[in-house]
Order: C-alpha cells, then structure tokens, then sequence
C-alpha cells in the first residue's frame, strides 16, 4: 500500500500542476483594483463583473469577478491604455474611458465603484433581482447559495449539505468533510439545539431558512483550531436592501411533510431590522437491519438477524430577531437573539432472531421502543464594529449566550416467544427512562485588524468559550406489575469545558507572491463528574479532568500568475476534541443487543494538515485544485467488543484513541458554464486512507483506497423555468474495523419564476430511485474462530417530493429629479 500511497501523492501533485501554464511575468507588473458597491446603500455587490478592454481594439484583455466584499483585482498588466467596465444584473454599467499603466504608475486603485439601479426614461420605483452563481470558488474558502439549490428547497439543512461539494452526511446525521470529521457553526457560533447534537441541529434548520453554507478546508490561526479537516458554516438569512422587504416560502411534501418559513427587514440611513420564523413539521421514516455470523467456535457458526423499522415525527419552531445601528459612520452595534422550540416522536419496532449453527431458533423476541423528545434553546449574541481613520483598520467584539433545555422519555417493550430453542408463552417485559439534561454556552471574543502598509496587514484577537452540560439518567424495569429503580442503568453525568485562545496573524503581499503566517495558543480543559448509585439510591461522584495547552501555527503560501490562475501552498495544525455521546461513560441499552457507551478519557485528536492548491478562473469556468495531506495522532475510532459482560450475542461499541491515522488525497471542484442555458458544478475527491491499530483494542493496521464525486446540472428552459439535476456517488471507505459500502443518488428538481419574478413555484424529488442507503461490514475474526462478521445497512425515508411556493415583497424608493421630456434618454452605461 506504500507504492499506492506514492502513487496518488504523484497523482495529486501532477493533477495540480499539469493544469497549471506558467507565463512570463517579466514586465507584466501593472495592477488595476477597487471596490463595487450599490450607491444607494452602500452595500457590496459580489460576482459584479470588472471587465478590462484594450482602449484602441476595444478587445476584451480580461474579466474578474469581485469577491463577497465587493473587492476585485486585475494583476499581470502590460504597460499601455485601457478601458474598463463594471457591470452587474439590474445596475448601469459603470465605465472608465481611459486608464493608462506606465513604467512610473504601476498600481492603480480606482476606489470605491457605486453602481446605480438600470434606467429607463422615467423611474421611480426599482425592484432588482439577479441571479447568484451557485458556487464561488476560492482559493481558501468556497461559498455555495442556498438560493439556487432547487433540489434541496423544501428539504432540512441535512439536505442542503448532501449537495455540496466536499461536504458528506452520514445515515445518523453526522457531517464530514472530505472524509473527516469538521467543525459545524450556526452564524459563525455553536448552536446547542438538541444539547449541541450536530443531526438534531441540521433536521431542525429549514432549507428556505439559509443563505449560504461556507466551506473552509484548511482555516487559518485566526480561526477556532477545532475541527479535524476544517469549518462548514451555515449562514442564516438576513436582509439588507433599503425599505422594507421580505419573503415568504410555504412547502408541501409526501409522507406529510411541511414547512414555512417568513423573513422580513427594515432598513433606514442608520438602522436594520429583521426578523425570521421558520416552521417543520416532518417524518421520517426509516428501515434497515444488522446480522451477525459468529465462527464455528461460537455456537457451532450460528448467527443472529436483527430488522428495524422506525418513524420519527419531528415538529419545530425557530424565531430569530435582530438589529443593526449605525452609532456612526464607522460605529455599528448588533443585537440578536433567538429561540427554538423542538418535538419530536419516534416508534421503532427491532425484530430478533437468533439461530445456531444447524439452523435451528434458539431466540426469537421482538421490542418496541418509542421515544419523545422535548428541548427549548435560547441564544443571545452582541456585537460591536468600529472602524478607525486608517482604511482597513477595524476592531470587533462579541458576546453571546445560549441556553438549552431537552427532556427525553424512552419505553423499551420487548415481547419474547421463543428463549434457549424453546417455544414459551409471549413474555412481556418493560424498561423504561427519563433524561432530562440543560447545556449552556458562554463566548467572548475580541479581534482587531492593522494595516501596516497598503499590502500587509496584522490581526490578533481574544477569545474564551465556556460550555457546561448537566445530564441525568432515570432508568426503572417493570417487575411483577410495578416498577423498580434500576441503579445500573441510571447516573448523573455533568460536563464543564472551556477554551481560552489568542491568536496573531500577518500577512503580506510582494508583487504576485502573498504570505500569511500565524499562531493561536489554546488552552483547554474538559473536567467530569460521573454520578452513580448504590443499592439504597444513594448517588457518589466520582470525579475526572482532562486539560492541555497548545500552540496552532499556520502558513500560507501564495503565488498569483498571469490569467487569472494561482497557487497556494498551506499549512495548520488543528484539534478534534470529542463532543457529546463520545464522552458520556454510561451504557446506552436502546437497543437489545448493540449497547454503546462514551469514553471519559478521549484524549482530542491532534491534525497536522498539509494542501497544495491550484485555481483558475476563466471568463466560462473556474477550477479549482487539490492536492492534500493529513496526520491525525490520537485518532478516535469507534471500537465494537462482541459477547460484551460475558453476555454472548450482545455487543458494545466505544470510541477509543488508536496511534494514528494518515489521509492523503486529491480534490477537484469545478464550475463550467457550457452555455448561456447551461452550466454545472463538479467535485471529485480521491484519496487513501491508513489507520494504526492498537493490539488492546483487538485492531490491526488497515488501509485502502477511497472516491467519491458528485455533479450538478442547471439548465434554463422557456417560460423562466430551471431545471437542476444532480447525482453524487461514494465508494468503498475502510475503518478501523470494516468497510463502509458504497453508495449512490440522484436528486431532481424545477423551479418557475412567476409574477415578474417576485414569485416561485418549484418541485424536486430527494433521492430520487431510493438508492441512498448506509451499509457497513464488520470484521471481528481472529484465528482461535471466536469471533463475528456484521452486516450493517440503514435508510431514511426513502424518495421525498415537495412542492414550494415562496413570494418576495417590498420596495426600495429612489427620490431622484425628472429629465426634461425634451431631454435624450440616458444610456444604459455611465462614466465615473
């Protein structure tokens, strides 16, 4: 497998650089830049083209796309004249006739750019709408539009992030990125709906809900260094335009699924107020099963099916209400606050067969497990902006607090009829527990960033996040007709962690080649309380404390060439500490015969992440390139012990720390526009994948091989109607005990503008030939024959069908002087 590895480390690096044309740069030194906002608001507008023409040709030289701050650069110039042009969906083109780059002017800023709204002879009342790109790519950061999504609109933030390039979710909700675990942020903070659980949190956050998702593979220090492959930061909508604006979005989907949502905005000179509410109403069903082969040194090689069928009934309320001031002209104050109310109800019915190895039923049961969940989460965020004289200089301060109550009630019903190769009359028998639990977050952080010259600049900042988690676990049995206190499958399990950080960063421009260094100290501690109970239900503590602090550098490299091509060469040094069920020490019996527990004493993985990135970006696609390289000591892997407490047939599954594990790969994301009618957004991701075992643990060394690739198609019919088509497929991926198998989708979906635009109706179909379904392979053999093999498989819901309808309101009124009718109309086109 090392002659594999080398082999796609050679891959990765030939991918990159095959692509990439090095020009001379030799006299080619001049750099036109500046900045595109609306005049009206002062608000940036991204993707505006800036478009560079020779003067005397009026040939096009090039074409950039500003970036989400409105800022764009045209680098690599010969000396000579040109023209240039700003030009957007909705505004004037804004033009200027002449710039000339000369051996003493070689750099020239033209400002800030104000684009006005296009004009007819008379106007009034303008209402703007333009189309976002699906995906802009960037060298550190890809930002994908929810907006354009037509295959997720109706769908849940699960949904959303299926169709992102990079971004994987697993059959419990989990998300990953390139393969690996990654750091997942609500508006740039930690969200604890369902106590802080990634999958309650992404089931509750409806489509139509969300603005953006942000992808950050390889963060730099000024960033949280938590995270294994990096950051994915969903971002909730939040108007801007003057006046007052809003939209509505209402959907209807099979197996009785629902949701609304409303958005509304005020804004003035000095104030923005918004407001969002949001509704789902959803079920889920889902179905799979899990048989065990045993050797023949168990049971003669008999083995065990497990079937399972569930319905998960989920009901949510999410309110967001905020405010932007204006103290100043370079003073802002925010407040916002929000709160979700969550229920949900589930019914699972677990059938069980156990046979030996003639093929005779020595077990035959079946159990009923149902479930509700109650949880209410408040949070509260302040911020603060002030920008100083010098352009750039900037100092920002948050605070925020979030609180969240769950309660969750489980019944355990099993019903046996077959016990030891025996039929018996139906026994009955009943668990049942009560976990209520409350987590509260705390988060101060303070940043401020110096231009030292018109191409370098240092930031620092501050920040100390305190997270405390109280969870208790009653559990009691049905006994001769009354319920007794089971002390062994109730605790107490309180949780208090905390990180302080600061961070400094520099980085500067010389010419074509930027760097960026910085170092981010943490210091981070994870303190435990285990409560259990004795016979007399008395409880006792017992407590536990892991801590350690580190330092977090980072360096980027970059290199910009001539077309609009660039390299970048980065490294960072990253932690992945274990959240939630991974450190909880007390058994989970949900269900009868698959127990999995927590482990206190995870120690946080420690990531050494190395990329080599390639980007261009053409007038009709961009590409973007990467060649990656990951270490990641003190892994957590998830460990399956069989016949756990000597009980044979029953397993239990705990996270433990193995040495290592290695990832190297190469990753593709490409957008291609084929025609004004066409255009699709491809990600393929290639890499191999080694995990150190651990004798202890019962694991060896495994290794392989993994892909996975997905592409999306948007295609512009007559009568302003997109379609949008998408597949994605995932390969074999190896763990520190099997296999998980390979799997693959469709998505579909159409979307009609209606009403001059302010309206749409659209449909899609999720998953659209059910094929999306989680299977994995266990291998627990070893060579005295007293060990299993597992076949694992899961699916949610099946194919899912929704219809929308959403309307967007509001107006923005420009007060502005008639012509005279005697007076030529004004170009489309207009000098600044």
């Amino acid at each position: 497998m090392d002659r594999i590895k080398r082999k796609v480390l050679l891959l990765a690096a030939v991918i990159c650089i095959a692509t990439v044309k090095i020009y001379a740069q030799s006299g080619n030194t001049g750099k036109i830049s500046g900045k595109i906002v609306d005049a009206q608001t002062n608000e940036t507008i991204p993707y505006a083209s800036a478009i560079l023409l020779d003067r005397k040709t009026k040939a096009t030289v090039r074409i950039v796309q500003s970036d989400l701050d409105g800022n764009f650069a045209i680098p690599n110039l010969a000396d000579g004249t040109y023209s240039f042009k700003a030009s957007y969906v909705g505004y004037q083109t804004m033009v200027r006739d002449s710039i000339s780059i000369t051996g003493a002017l070689k750099s020239i800023n033209l400002g800030t750019i104000k684009m006005k709204t296009g004009k007819g002879n008379i106007l009034n009342e303008v209402t703007v709408t333009a189309q976002k790109p699906t995906m802009q790519l960037g060298i550190d950061k890809k930002v994908f539009s929810v907006d354009q999504s037509v295959v997720s609109e109706g769908g849940s933030a699960t949904d959303v992030l299926q169709n992102v390039p990079s971004v994987q979710t697993d059959m419990d909700g989990g998300v990953s990125l390139r393969g690996s675990a990654a750091r997942v942020l609500i508006d740039g903070k930690q969200s604890l709906i369902g106590g802080g659980d990634v999958a309650q949190i992404l089931a509750s956050i409806p489509a139509s809900s969300i603005e953006t998702i942000e992808v950050i593979t390889n963060p730099s220090s000024k960033y949280d260094a938590e995270g294994q492959t990096g950051i994915i930061n969903i971002v909730l909508k939040k108007n801007k335009k003057l006046g007052f604006n809003g939209n509505v979005a209402l959907t209807a989907g099979n197996r009785d699924n629902y949701n609304g949502s409303t958005n509304l905005s005020f804004q003035n000179k000095n104030i923005n107020l918004y407001a969002n509410y949001s509704y789902r109403y959803g079920n889920r069903p889902g179905n799979g099963y899990n048989n065990t082969f045993y050797q023949s040194g168990v049971r003669g090689g008999g083995y065990i099916n497990q079937s399972n069928n569930s319905n998960e009934l989920e009901k949510g309320h999410n309110v967001k209400l905020g405010i932007d001031y204006n103290l100043t002209e370079k003073s802002t104050v925010s407040l916002s606050g929000g709160f979700n109310i969550r229920n949900s109800d589930e019914i699972e019915n677990i059938g069980f067969s156990e046979y030996n190895g003639a093929n005779s039923p020595l077990n035959l049961s079946n159990r009923v497990n149902t479930r509700d969940r109650k949880g209410n989460n408040y949070d509260l965020s302040l911020d603060f902006v002030q920008k100083f004289k010098k352009k750039g200089s900037e100092l920002t301060f948050n605070a925020s607090y979030a609180t969240g109550d769950n309660d969750t009630y489980q019944f355990f019903d099993t019903y046996k009829v077959f016990e030891n190769g025996s039929s018996i009359p139906t026994e009955f028998l009943q668990q049942r527990t009560n976990r209520p639990s409350d987590n509260k977050n705390y988060n101060v952080q303070l940043d401020y960033t110096l231009p030292l010259t018109e191409t370098s600049r240092i930031e620092a900042g501050y920040r100390s996040q305190f997270r405390v988690s109280n969870s208790r676990t009653i559990a009691d049995s049905l006994i001769n007709g009354a319920y007794e206190f089971s002390r062994t499958l109730s605790n107490d399990f309180n949780s208090d962690d905390y990180v302080h950080a600061v961070y400094v960063n520099y980085q500067n421009q010389i010419k074509n080649f930027g760097y960026q260094v910085g170092l981010r100290g943490e210091d981070a501690a994870l303190e435990t309380e285990m409560g259990t109970y004795d016979a007399s239900r008395n409880i006792s503590y017992t407590p536990g404390k892991v801590a350690y602090t580190r330092l977090y550098p980072s360096i980027f490299l970059t290199q910009k060439l001539k077309n609009e091509q660039q390299l970048q060469l980065s490294y960072s040094r990253r932690v992945n500490r274990p959240r939630g069920w991974d450190t909880n020490p007390f058994l989970d019996v949900s269900d009868p015969i698959n127990h999995r527990m927590g482990n206190v004493n995870l120690m946080p993985e420690d990531v050494h992440a190395f990329e080599f990135s390639y980007s261009r970006f053409f007038k009709k696609f961009s590409l973007v390139s990467s060649a990656y390289f990951r270490q990641t000591n003190d892994v957590i892997q998830r460990i399956r012990y069989d016949d756990y407490n000597g009980e044979q047939g029953v397993s239990l599954t705990i996270p433990q720390n193995l040495t290592s594990a290695k990832n190297s790969g190469v990753e593709l994301i490409g957008k291609f526009d084929v025609s004004k009618k066409w255009n699709f957004t491809t990600n393929f991701n290639l890499y191999y994948r080694k995990i150190e075992g651990v004798a202890a643990f019962g694991t060896k060394d495994v290794d392989g091989m993994s892909y996975n690739a997905n592409i999306t198609n948007n295609i512009t019919l007559p009568y302003n109607i997109t379609l949008q088509l998408r597949a994605d497929y995932r390969s074999n991926e190896v763990t520190a005990q099997g296999t998980f198998k390979a799997m693959y989708g469709f998505d579909a979906g159409a979307k009609m503008d209606l009403m001059n635009k302010r309206a749409s109706l659209s449909f899609n179909i999720r998953n659209l030939f059910n094929t999306r379904k989680f299977q994995m392979e266990f291998d627990n053999t070893n060579a005295s024959n007293t060990g299993s093999t597992i076949n694992f498989s899961r699916a949610r819901a099946g194919n899912m069908g929704s219809l929308t309808f959403s309307y967007r309101f509001g107006k923005t009124d420009f007060s502005q002087k008639r012509k005279k009718t005697q007076e030529a109309p004004r170009s489309d086109e207009e000098s600044f």
